[in-house]
């Protein structure tokens, strides 16, 4: 291994060369009409080079003495590559490939992109649908002149398949909208760091649907899995709540017929009662409206043994929010960033639940209860742990701006206005306070999106007709401004 390390420092010239070798590298392909041009066959040289340059690492490591095992799992290669191009090097001086037979590269590079574009940049139907193979291979050939020839199925699949691309494959993904996301996801992040002793993670699951599938599950000896029943009859919703404790693990839950804000307020107070009133006692909680409405400021401040101010001092969810996570009392609530739900600790044994539980067929709102407890009790007995937190927020100020640019560059007048304005004063205070965060490359392409689709933008607040949103996406434009041209400023200045 020293040896192999020697021979690495050694090879500092070539052997940060030899570790591309195993990335793949994206090939031109094209049609009989089109020769390969100049870019190709530039991109297959830098391609032969990378060969060559691994090539004389393996023969300058052999020459230190490493073993052909190691050479191998260094260069990333079987150790008959390497034994053979050793007796190869020690034959002549030239690594590179022997002539080949087979047909030639006959896509340009340019088609090849024509390609890639008309298959993930257009739909198939106005505004909507996504290309399989087989119909765009069809649509090309119909109409050959869209970019200039008509690959078949199997040449369109390999194209994306050099280049990486699965545009008929989707998954959800949860836009960050809240201006004050960071200071808040900050907060959160702090506190899970420096965790208080009674630290709880409450959360609900709402709605919850009962369903009793028509026959019992069927297990059978060809299929090796659990066969269920497509059809089901629906026997109404349940509505959990759960308080999972940060120090053990441990959960204390209830189910309920709904989750109206005398359910929620009674399940809260019989949470805290299992605790001293000497205790301080701290939540995490989502934005939900009973989470912040006054009859909740009402039962905390009942709770903690203090005055809750007058109901015109806490007018709004603003007000509300800020005086239940005041510090000054015994129960203080954290709440999470809207859209931010997942940096409660709470989902995570929401999705473990779900899993064990609510895929069943249950014939009543009775037997899912019978379920739910029963898992919770076996839980707390033999599966309650503390969860360990690794999430530090880093990337995420890249990825919101990221998005955000490709949102204005692909699709800005789709933009719901009020979406428009909260992501526009995002983007203030990502401007303001957490700039350098963002490489400044990130940055460069932010800007050239704005300034590509202003127009949209100011055509959208333009357009609005309701006078009050109007004027907000307005004022969040000009703040937007005023930050953006600072910022480019400061850059010029310097």
């Amino acid at each position: 291994m020293t040896v192999l390390l020697e021979a690495n420092i050694e090879l500092s010239m070539v052997g940060s060369r030899c570790k591309t070798t195993r990335q793949p590298t994206r090939r031109s392909s094209g049609n009989a009409d089109e020769p390969a041009t100049d870019v190709s066959r530039k991109a297959l040289s830098a391609v032969m080079h990378e060969k060559a340059d691994s090539r004389q690492g393996m023969l300058a490591l052999a020459e230190a003495g490493v073993d052909d095992k190691a050479i191998g799992l260094f260069i990333g290669c079987s150790v008959y590559t390497v034994r053979r191009w050793i007796c190869r090097g020690v034959q002549t001086d030239d690594l590179t490939d022997l002539p080949r037979s087979g047909c030639p590269a006959m896509y340009a590079e340019e088609i090849a992109l024509k390609v890639v574009a008309f298959y993930c940049q257009t739909r198939p139907l106005p505004g909507c649908g996504r290309w399989t193979l087989t119909w765009a291979a069809a649509h090309l050939a119909a109409h050959p002149a869209q970019i200039g020839v008509s690959p078949g199925r199997s040449t369109i699949h390999r194209i994306l398949r050099n280049n990486s691309l699965k545009p008929h494959l989707s998954s959800y993904f949860l836009q960050i909208t809240d201006p004050n996301f960071f200071p808040k996801m900050e907060h959160l992040l702090v506190l899970y760091k420096n965790p208080p002793t009674n630290l709880f993670f409450f959360d609900e699951c709402p709605g919850i649907q009962i369903l009793k599938r028509l026959t019992p599950d069927l297990r059978t000896e060809d299929v090796k899995k659990r066969l269920e029943e497509f059809e089901y009859i629906r026997n109404g919703t349940m509505d959990v709540f759960a308080f999972l404790t940060h120090a053990d693990g441990q959960v204390y839950a209830e189910c309920h017929a709904n989750h109206e804000t005398s359910t929620f307020l009674s399940v809260f107070r019989r949470h805290v009662a299992q605790w001293p009133s000497t205790e301080k006692l701290h939540y995490v909680m989502d934005n939900l409206s009973c989470h912040r409405c006054y009859s909740f400021c009402q039962l905390v401040a009942e709770l903690s043994d203090v005055q809750c101010p007058p109901e015109k001092n806490l007018d709004s969810q603003e007000k509300r929010s800020e005086w239940l996570q005041s510090k000054n009392k015994r129960i203080v609530i954290h709440f999470t960033p809207f859209h931010g739900s997942w940096l409660n600790w709470g989902e995570i044994w929401f999705g473990i639940m779900g899993r064990k539980v609510l895929g069943e067929s249950f014939g009543g709102a009775d037997a899912l209860k019978a379920a739910f407890e029963s898992f919770v009790e076996q839980w707390n007995v033999l599966l309650a742990h503390p969860f360990c937190w690794s999430y530090d927020g880093e990337g995420l100020h890249e990825k919101a701006v990221t998005r955000f640019t490709a949102m204005l560059r692909d699709s800005a007048g789709e933009f719901d206005l009020r979406i428009l304005t909260k992501m526009l004063m995002l983007m203030t205070n990502l401007l303001n306070d957490y700039f350098s965060s963002v490489p400044d490359p990130i940055w460069a392409q932010f800007v050239a999106a704005v300034s590509l689709k202003y127009e949209i933008i100011a055509d959208l607040i333009e357009r609005e007709n309701g006078p009050q949103r109007k004027a907000k996406a307005e004022q969040a434009l000009t703040a937007f401004k005023i930050s953006l041209n600072r910022r480019i400023d400061q850059r010029v200045a310097a």
